[in-house]
This record gives structure tokens, sequence and C-alpha cells, in this order.
């Protein structure tokens, strides 16, 4: 069960973004793809996915602190964990940084850390991936960013699993091709935007495949629910459409173990309570899948992306941080 798929990969982009374009715009996307393959990707190619780990790590870890996003990772560290004294704080927020400066350091290399193919990624309870597939049901997979999350979606893909992934497009038409080439050539075979990708979604759970989206974010036209004691603004979506189609909804985990190695983990699948319908059961789902961020984020702090604004600005004021 771990061969890969050979349809030709797909590359789904919002047109509105290339649309609304000027020509300097276009010029200055031109001058940054060249600074990021100079800059960035053929020096962290050229180390290696160890080096490369351990040297985008180091000196993202360095320069975060004069980062004014620094402040945001530490309030948000003081709402989950308000027992924690400063230098606790402080010790975390570097090492979600250092997360991030790997993640971007093992990004060239996602096609070598293949998830079934030597000894970079564990797997654990991978045989919860080919019962979603022997169903013929599809599922709804969901997770956070958590370690390297990228590497979530070659676990579920390359069992395979017919599925089709969600991401942000970046703004940038060439950064973003050469990231989603990477993705394929990793084993992604279908990639949809956020946001154009809802009825790709729609289609593809009605046709009895999978569809796998990150849950962990702010989004301000979502529900309410506790997150470390606070109410976070969460997306309904991922449990909408699991609720719609009657299929499962399979929480996966990763955790860095080491440079460019990972844990990933197939978790027992989420469904409403017994009895809810509709919008009380979308709610009750939502609440479980941010329970389980909770607990994963508890685990391992120093591996999530604190760098987001998770809570509104009045909920950091009434907290006191």
């Amino acid at each position: 069960m771990t061969k890969t798929k050979t349809e030709a990969p797909q590359y789904i982009r919002p047109k509105d973004i290339d649309d609304r374009s000027t020509f300097w715009q276009r010029v200055v996307w031109r001058l940054e793809a060249i600074a990021w393959d100079l800059v960035y990707w053929g020096p962290m190619k050229a180390l290696g996915p160890d080096r490369a780990s351990d040297t985008a790590g180091w000196i993202i870890k360095r320069i975060a602190p004069l980062l004014s996003q620094n402040q945001t990772v530490k309030r948000n560290l003081r709402m989950a964990f308000p027992d924690w004294d400063e230098e606790t704080v402080d010790r975390v927020a570097q090492e979600a940084w250092e997360s991030v400066g790997r993640t971007a350091g093992e990004l060239p290399h996602l096609p070598k850390i293949d998830p079934y193919d030597g000894d970079r990624v564990e797997v654990v309870n991978a045989e919860r991936l080919d019962a979603v597939e022997a169903s013929g049901k599809g599922a709804v997979f969901i997770s956070g960013h958590f370690a390297n999350w990228e590497v979530m979606a070659a676990v579920i893909c390359r069992r395979p699993v017919d599925c089709l992934v969600t991401y942000r497009a970046l703004n940038n038409p060439h950064i973003d091709r050469r990231i989603n080439d990477v993705r394929h050539e990793y084993g992604i075979g279908v990639l949809a935007p956020k946001g154009l990708g809802t009825r790709e979604l729609m289609r593809a759970l009605s046709a009895g495949r999978s569809v796998a989206l990150m849950n962990d974010q702010k989004f301000n036209q979502g529900v309410p629910v506790p997150f470390f004691g606070h109410d976070a603004m969460t997306a309904p979506g991922p449990s909408r459409l699991a609720v719609k189609y009657g299929v499962p909804i399979v929480p996966v985990s990763t955790v860095r173990t080491g440079p460019a190695r990972f844990r990933v983990t197939i978790h027992e699948a989420i469904y409403p309570a017994e009895g809810l319908t509709g919008d009380e059961a979308v709610l009750d789902c939502v609440r479980k899948i941010t329970a389980f961020i909770e607990t994963e984020v508890r685990a391992n702090p120093g591996q999530w992306f604190w760098q987001h604004r998770r809570w509104p600005k009045p909920a950091w004021k009434n907290a006191g941080v």
C-alpha cells in the first residue's frame, strides 16, 4: 500500500491574484523569485536536508527576537500558559521560531523525506489510512501547523489515499509554482487553494474521495470555541463538510524527532455525538477538533506555529498579556 499515484499532478491557482497585478507588481514578483532562488532555495538545497534544517533553524532563532512578530508569539504563549514564568516563555518562543526555520530549510528537500522509504518518517497507525481508502467513502483529514506540517500531506497521499489537499496560495506566482512543484514531486497529486477550493472539496467528497485541511488558525467568520480556556474564532468548514457527506474526521499530528525527521500519527476518527444533527453536530465536531489541537500543542508547545494571532486583541487585553 505504498505505491505512488500515476495520475498527472494538478495545480490550481486563484486567477484573481494575478488579474489584479500591475506591470510593476509583475516585475517585483520576478525579482523576488530571483532572490528566492539565489539567497534561499539554492543554498538550502546545496546543504542537504539535515544541514539545511539545522542552519535555517539557527538563523531564524537568532533573528526572531528582533522581529515585532515575536511579541505575538510571547503574548500567545502567555495566554495559553498563564503559569509560565518569562524565562519559560522566552525559551519556548525561541523553540517555536527554530521550528519555523527548520521547516523552511527542509522545504527544498521534501522529496527526500519519503514517509515510506527510509528512516526519516515514522508513521503511527497507518492502517487507519488504508481503512479510509478501502471504505470508498473518503474522509476529512484535519491537522494543525505542527513541526513541518508539509510532511502530513505526503503521509496521506503516498499511502496512497485519494485525497485533495488545500493550501494557501502565495501572491507571487513564480514562488507559488516552485513550492507546488516540490509538493507534487513529494507525492501530493492535487492541490486546491483556500477559498477557490471549497467547491473542489465538495466535488471530491461527493465522489468518495478524501480531503485534507488545516483547522488551527483564526477564522473571523467562524464560531467561538474554547482554546486554552479562551474563546477562539474557529473555521467550521471541515466539520460542516464531514457532517454533510457523512464521513469521519480523521486527525493527524506531526512531531519533529530530529533534523528532517518526524513522527506522524493518524488518530482515532472524530464523529458528532449521537443524536446531534445540523449545526449542533457541526459545533460538536469543531469543539472536538479544537480540543485535539490543544492536546497536541500542549504535548509539544515549541513545535506549533504561535506566530499567528489565534485570539483577538481584546482577549489579550482581558487576559492581561
